[in-house]
């Protein structure tokens, strides 16, 4: 499978109380400040059925984000996969990437 950049589940933190930053979905460079991780054995993407051919043909990439969005559990993927139709998810074997190079984050 081809993943270019790899972020796992999060949401977004409050900064001085006061203000809310997304710490994940970023379509322009932006540090994040994202934690480099060990990922467990597996980890899940999930999306809707109508992309689901075009993943088998070209892997899962970011697009137009930074990062493609892992997680942790197939609970969350199907929820995340929901948001664009009839969900399909799609495991990851992270230990061959990790073998592979790729680096893991996880959002703080």
């Amino acid at each position: 499978m081809n993943l270019k950049g790899v972020i796992t589940e999060g949401f977004a933190r409050a900064l001085a109380k006061t203000l809310i930053r997304a710490n994940q979905g970023h379509s322009i460079p932006v540090d994040v400040e994202l934690e480099k991780m060990e990922p467990p054995k597996y980890l899940y993407h999930g999306t809707g059925e109508k992309y689901r051919e075009s993943i088998d043909k070209e892997g899962l990439i970011p697009k137009s984000r930074l990062y493609v969005h892992l997680s942790s559990d197939i609970e969350t993927a199907i929820i995340v996969g929901s948001r664009h139709g009839k969900p399909v998810v799609y495991r990851v074997w992270t230990e061959k990437m990790k073998n592979e190079g790729f680096d893991f984050y996880k959002v703080v």
